[in-house]
This record gives structure tokens, C-alpha cells and sequence, in this order.
């Protein structure tokens, strides 16, 4: 049973990640013209869904204890970007809001890479090669920065008009993305054979290129909804895993409808208001307190993953032994999720 959790988690971040880019390549809509209802629905599920699946945690007794003891990540920092984004948006007309919502999008897209670290962290320690050494990590982080920096120097790929004057610099992104690529292979290889079984090899490969359509597509669509999908598809199978694992006085059907059903029903909340920049001062309010909640959901998110720390590490241990509970060379101290 250990070994096919184990491959079902290892199969599915690689299926999914790799197929979710694939799939809306060959679903994007050509130039400006609005994404057909499949890549709609991908969408929905990949970003507005999984967002709102971060509530479930907190219909875990053990995880709201564990709130109430740090309210400072947990209650009061999620308060303060829902008021803050909401106030901001309402001040703010709808061409001056672009602006934070570019420092909100290089956020969000350092978030996926942060995910990325911690899956590949998760398949070493799952096969027994241990967590990413140092340089390992340094050049994954790399390669997301430097996808992060192609984002930035080309707005349009956000579908954002801001012009930044910066268009020159996507080439060099584009050159840091593959040297910090290329290191990445190089540091692999200084890895004994033992120490690169091929499930870790896999993802950790899948999590160096993970922004290359980014360099690759000039369609929006193409170049980031992609990554937009994945990000969330790794999430909701892992979060499903969690969700799904036997616990003393809660069946695991019970625990995976509950998450099913504020995942969805949270998920039409935040897909409804994602469509409110462009309204008067209460919908653009509502659109910033949307966004504060995909804010929210980093800050959250990076507490509950971070293994560094006893309780996350305990929580995740007890429902993910099959990826948590093997010896490793080296400690498995990286947040599956920032």
C-alpha cells in the first residue's frame, strides 16, 4: 500500500505537471482571442479551486489548534492583505491597480517555484536519495527567478498593458533561465549513482524547467497558464493525499468530500470575483479582496508545508509516511509549498 501511494503521488506531480502544460499549449487561443471552455474549466480547477482547498485545514481540529497558537500567520496576516488588497483596489483606478498586481503576480509565480523545490525535496526523500543538496536548490530557485524576471520584463505575458520599457531584458531572463538550467544538470550529476535514483531525477528535472513555456510561447496562455495548472494540480493531489488518509475517528470518504466540497463551492467565490477588476468602487473592492486571499493562501501555505518546523513536519509525517518516513541521506527540511 506504502509503495503505491507512493508511486500514485510520484506518477501524478510528474503526469500532471508535464500534461497540464502540454494540454493548454494545444488549447491556447491564438493572439488576443478569449480561451475555449476546456481550458476555462482547467483553469478554474487549477487556480480558483485549489486555492480554496486550503480551507480544509482548517476543518482539521489539530490545524486550527495549531492556528490558534500562531495567529500571526494564520488569522492576522490573512486579515490584513484581504483589508489592505480590498482598500487598495477600491482607491486605486483600474490602470494604477496594475501595478501591485505585478509585484502580486511575481509573488505568486515565485509561490509555484517554492512548490516545485519542495516536490523535488519530497521525491528524494521518498526514494531514499535524500532532500536537494544546497546547489540543487539554489539552481531551481535560479530558474524560477529567472522565469519570475521574464514575467516582469514582459507584462503582456500577464496580460497586463503596462509598458515598462523593459522588453530588452527578456532575452537576458532568458539566458540566466537556461545557464541556471544548465548548472542544475551539472550539480545533479555530482550525485554518487546510488543518490540519483530516477523518480528523483524526474522531478527534479521537471521542477528545473518548470518555466520554460515561458520562453518558449508568446501567447499568454501558452507561455503561463500553463504553469498555472500544474501548480494547482500538484497541489490538489497532495492536499487529496492528506485529506485521504485513515485517521482515528474520521473516515477518509468523509475527510475527501469535505475537501471536494469547500474546494468547489470556494472555488466558484473566488472565480466569480476574479472578474470584478473592471467594475465600480464595491466589485473593484471585491476583486482586491480576492486577490488578498491568493495572497493569503501563500502566507498559510508556506507555514503549513514548512517541515523545518515540528508541527507541519509531525501533521504531514503521520498522513504521508510513504513520502515522509524513510531515511535519507540528509534532512528533508525544504516546504513542499511557499
Amino acid at each position: 500500500m506504502t509503495g503505491s501511494l507512493r508511486r500514485v503521488w510520484l506518477l501524478g506531480t510528474i503526469a500532471l505537471t508535464v500534461g497540464a502544460v502540454a494540454v493548454t499549449v494545444a488549447l491556447a487561443p491564438a493572439g488576443d482571442a478569449p480561451p475555449g471552455r476546456a481550458l476555462q474549466w482547467l483553469l478554474f480547477v487549477g487556480s480558483s479551486v485549489h486555492v480554496a482547498a486550503t480551507g480544509w485545514f482548517f476543518c482539521v481540529p489539530e490545524v486550527r489548534r495549531h492556528a490558534a497558537q500562531h495567529k500571526g500567520r494564520y488569522v492576522w496576516a490573512p486579515l490584513g492583505l484581504v483589508a489592505g488588497t480590498a482598500a487598495l483596489a477600491a482607491a486605486l483606478p483600474e490602470r494604477l491597480f496594475l501595478w501591485p498586481l505585478l509585484a502580486f503576480f511575481a509573488w505568486q509565480f515565485f509561490h509555484f517555484q517554492k512548490q516545485n523545490l519542495g516536490m523535488a525535496a519530497l521525491a528524494g526523500v521518498a526514494h531514499g536519495a535524500g532532500s536537494v543538496r544546497p546547489r540543487e536548490r539554489a539552481a531551481i530557485v535560479a530558474t524560477g527567478g529567472a522565469g519570475v524576471a521574464g514575467l516582469l520584463v514582459r507584462p503582456d505575458l500577464l496580460q497586463l498593458t503596462i509598458d515598462l520599457r523593459a522588453g530588452w531584458l527578456f532575452p537576458v531572463a532568458g539566458a540566466a533561465f537556461v545557464l541556471a538550467a544548465a548548472a542544475g544538470v551539472v550539480v545533479l550529476r555530482e550525485r554518487p549513482p546510488a543518490a540519483r535514483p530516477v523518480q528523483f531525477v524526474a522531478v527534479y528535472v521537471v521542477s528545473l524547467l518548470f518555466f520554460a513555456p515561458v520562453f518558449l510561447f508568446d501567447s499568454p496562455y501558452a507561455a503561463v497558464a500553463g504553469l498555472t495548472i500544474a501548480h494547482g494540480y500538484q497541489y490538489l493531489l497532495i492536499v487529496g493525499l492528506v485529506a485521504g488518509a485513515r485517521r482515528p475517528g474520521l473516515g477518509p470518504v468523509v475527510s475527501l468530500a469535505v475537501l471536494v466540497n469547500v474546494a468547489l463551492l470556494g472555488g466558484l467565490a473566488l472565480n466569480a470575483a476574479s472578474h470584478l477588476h473592471a467594475g465600480g468602487t464595491v466589485a473593484r473592492a471585491v476583486f482586491g479582496a480576492y486577490t488578498g486571499l491568493l495572497m493569503a493562501h501563500f502566507v498559510v501555505d508556506a507555514g503549513l508545508w514548512r517541515l523545518r518546523d515540528a508541527f507541519p513536519r509531525q501533521f504531514l509525517t503521520e498522513r504521508l509516511p510513504f513520502l515522509l518516513s524513510r531515511p535519507a541521506p540528509s534532512s528533508a527540511k525544504a516546504a513542499v509549498s511557499g
